[in-house]
């Protein structure tokens, strides 16, 4: 009796860790092409704009013309950068000399800076989502939040953190 025990019990981890195994792979499987995106956006911003040292790596999308990584990080002399490196349909490097740009973060603003000015100006809100992108040509802060109940959408210039147009309400489901 403890002999066919001991053989379901061995069954039963085998199939366990099989399981595991076999999600793992999905999952590798799957988030292969992201993972290539954000190593070929590394490289780039390494290669052209000096970047050594990658602290945060972001994609955003906001239509099919303005899909970018995103890269914070430092140069050689320590100097903090954001990079913006854009991205085809296809998942490459556009490949244009306007499709990598490079800003020190001293002359826009930080993620912290631009939670202060939201805090500020949008009191009452729970924030979903803070990232760089681009946002109609401009290079931008993304904000996705929530408020009453509704979801919305606003921009802000890297720049100086100022608005950029009315923002956009999603509709209640």
């Amino acid at each position: 009796m403890k002999k066919k025990r001991r053989k379901w019990i061995w069954l039963g981890i085998t199939v366990v860790l099989l399981l595991l195994f076999g999600l793992s792979q999905f999952y590798a499987y799957i988030m292969k092409d992201q993972w290539n995106e954000r190593s070929e956006a590394k490289e780039l911003a390494r290669a052209r704009a000096g970047l050594t040292e990658v602290t945060k790596a972001q994609k955003s999308v906001w239509n099919e013309n303005e899909i970018y990584w995103v890269l914070t990080g430092k140069n050689e002399a320590g100097t903090e950068l954001m990079v913006w490196v854009r991205f085809t349909l296809e998942g490459k490097p556009a490949g244009g000399d306007n499709d990598l740009y490079a800003e020190e973060l001293s002359n826009g603003t930080s993620e912290e800076k631009m939670r202060g000015i939201i805090a500020a100006q949008l009191p009452d809100i729970t924030i979903e989502r803070l990232l760089p992108g681009v946002y109609n040509g401009e290079y931008a802060w993304q904000l996705f939040y929530k408020k009453d109940g509704r979801f919305y959408y606003n921009f802000y210039r890297f720049k100086d953190g100022s608005a950029i147009g009315e923002g956009y309400s999603l509709p209640n489901r």
